[in-house]
Order: C-alpha cells, then sequence, then structure tokens
C-alpha cells in the first residue's frame, strides 16, 4: 500500500508539474502572439519562410512614388473606444475606393506599396489602416479579423460619409487583412461594397496557431490551444475560434476573389479551398504557383493584377456607365 501510496503521489506530482509547464506555455504563445509589441515582424517573417530581402528595394522604390501624392491622416474610433488610424490616397474625380487591410505586424501600405499605382490607375483612392494594435491605431491586443471585422465597419461609413451614397467600396486584405475582410463578408454590409479581394487569408486564429504549433514548433495543439483560447477572452475580448471565416463567407453576399500561393506553408494552401467551397457569393479563386506567404503579388504581378482588373471590371461601374445611368432617371 505504501508504494502505492508514494507512486500515486508521484504522479499527482508529475501530473501538477506537466500542468503547470502546459499552462506557462500557453501564456508564453498567447502573450507573444496577441500582445502589441511583443509581436514581432522579423519573427513573423522568418516563420512565413518568404525571403522579402528579394523584394525590398521595389517596395520601397514603390512606396516611395505612391507617398508623393497627396495624403492625410484619419482617425475613427472603433466600436469599443479604440482610435484607429488610417492614411488616405485620394484620386480626384473618382468615387472607387479601396480599403486596404495589412496582414499581422504589418501596418497600413506595407503590403499594398507596389498596388497603389495600379489601383490610382484604375481611378480607385486608397484608404490603407492600421489594424488595430499596429501603426498609428489604439490598442493592446491584435484582433486577428474578429476585432477587426467590427472596425471595418466604422472604415466602411467613414468613406461613405466622406466620398457620398454613391461611392463604390472595394474591400482587400492580405494575410490577417485577408481574414479580416472574410469575416467582415458576413456581416449586413451597405450596398456600397461591391467586392472583396482576399489574399492568403486563414479560416480562423485557432486554426492557423494550431496549424503554427505544429510545423514550426513540432507541439499538439492541444491543451495548448484550449488554454491560450481561455487567455484569449479574457484578456482580448474574443475566443480563437468565435469568428470563423468559413461560417462568415457562407453568409457573404459580396463578390469575392480568393488568391494563395501554392508554397504557403505559414497559411496553408488548403484554406482557401475551404474558403472558396464554402462561400455563398459570386467567387473566384487564383492559385500563383511558386508563391509562399503573401507572395503572390511579388512571384507573378501580370497574373496577380491581371485576375484583380479583372474582378473590378466585373463589379465596379465605369464612369461611361454611371453617366448613362445619370441620363435615364
Amino acid at each position: 500500500m505504501k508504494k502505492k501510496a508514494k507512486w500515486l503521489a508521484g504522479a499527482a506530482a508529475a501530473g501538477a508539474a506537466g500542468a503547470v509547464l502546459e499552462y506557462l506555455l500557453a501564456r508564453y504563445f498567447t502573450r507573444r502572439t496577441l500582445i502589441r509589441g511583443n509581436a514581432k515582424t522579423e519573427r513573423t517573417q522568418k516563420m512565413a519562410g518568404t525571403d522579402w530581402s528579394v523584394y525590398i528595394p521595389m517596395i520601397q522604390e514603390a512606396r516611395a512614388k505612391i507617398e508623393q501624392n497627396p495624403c492625410e491622416d484619419v482617425f475613427v474610433t472603433a466600436e469599443d473606444g479604440v482610435k484607429l488610424h488610417g492614411r488616405y490616397f485620394p484620386c480626384k474625380g473618382s468615387d472607387r475606393v479601396a480599403l486596404c487591410f495589412h496582414g499581422y505586424t504589418g501596418e497600413g501600405l506595407s503590403d499594398y506599396a507596389c498596388m497603389a499605382e495600379h489601383y490610382y490607375e484604375q481611378g480607385f483612392s486608397l484608404m490603407c489602416v492600421d489594424e488595430r494594435a499596429h501603426g498609428k491605431s489604439e490598442g493592446t491586443y491584435i484582433g486577428f479579423g474578429c476585432l477587426d471585422r467590427h472596425d471595418a465597419e466604422q472604415w466602411i461609413k467613414y468613406l461613405i460619409e466622406r466620398n457620398g451614397e454613391n461611392c463604390e467600396i472595394l474591400l482587400h486584405g492580405v494575410s490577417m487583412g485577408g481574414a479580416t475582410v472574410l469575416m467582415t463578408s458576413g456581416l449586413d454590409l451597405p450596398k456600397q461594397v461591391k467586392a472583396i479581394i482576399s489574399d492568403c487569408a486563414f479560416t480562423s486564429a485557432w486554426d492557423v496557431f494550431s496549424s503554427v504549433l505544429k510545423t514550426t514548433y513540432h507541439l499538439p495543439a492541444f491543451p495548448l490551444m484550449h488554454l491560450s483560447d481561455q487567455m484569449a477572452r479574457r484578456k482580448a475580448g474574443y475566443g480563437l475560434r468565435e469568428c470563423n471565416a468559413l461560417d462568415e463567407v457562407k453568409k457573404s453576399h459580396v463578390p469575392t476573389l480568393f488568391i494563395h500561393g501554392d508554397r504557403d506553408t505559414f497559411v496553408p494552401c488548403s484554406m482557401v479551398y475551404e474558403l472558396y467551397e464554402a462561400c455563398a457569393a459570386p467567387k473566384e479563386l487564383l492559385i500563383v504557383e511558386g508563391a509562399s506567404h503573401a507572395e503572390s503579388y511579388y512571384k507573378d504581378p501580370e497574373k496577380y493584377w491581371t485576375a484583380v482588373k479583372s474582378w473590378i471590371d466585373r463589379y465596379f461601374e465605369t464612369r461611361q456607365d454611371k453617366e448613362r445611368k445619370e441620363e435615364q432617371e
């Protein structure tokens, strides 16, 4: 009996120690991932596997060019009181606007510098926002689309107030921004939102974190994800699978172009097939060969922009169309 009691006591102690270790790992993972300042761009880029050094000169040149255009700093207030920042690049005489959402640890123009000129050529103003807890936007906890989709509603409202009831809005998101626009798509959006472009979006924060744990840290999702989910609910105000882009696109009526690189291991390419199949709105899918995470535009800019332009031409009225409609009225 004494031996059995000692064995049980040892097992209990080992179990308690294991539980403490699991808790500490989940706390470390959650704090490092969700809290502003702890999430580092360099670490994210390393895990994503994209060699950005190849593209940095092109991005810097494009950014310098776009920043020569008129630009305004704009602030709106989120539903929970967080002040959000965006940079607005107006296209004179146009009521088309591209509302752009960057990826995790990015900001404003970070994913759109090279695309900005294309949008100008198509007569689009650009609103490049800093998602909450990024750039000049306030917030302690990163929203992973769950919080950001309601922030997107505030930006849409602002753009309609600024540009009038006849404005036409395109939502474009990359990575976490892609998940944001897909999660937004399931909301009751105004008629001014004409189309969506989602580039390398994940299905949910839970899914992408589970994938990172497996591929990068070689750890199982259980129990770390369950503990992290509880911590996120307590601290950040949302659960890691509370808002799932898969569920939201099932409710969407907004035409959506899905883009993904077939060598994306950070947000597995399999996720875009799930999202595409689930989407109830008019949709198209572009898979860019050889592109890793968030690399699709840079890997094949002609193919990427041809698909985007085709999507714009399909769902946005030309100036001639509007003039003809006004004459008929």
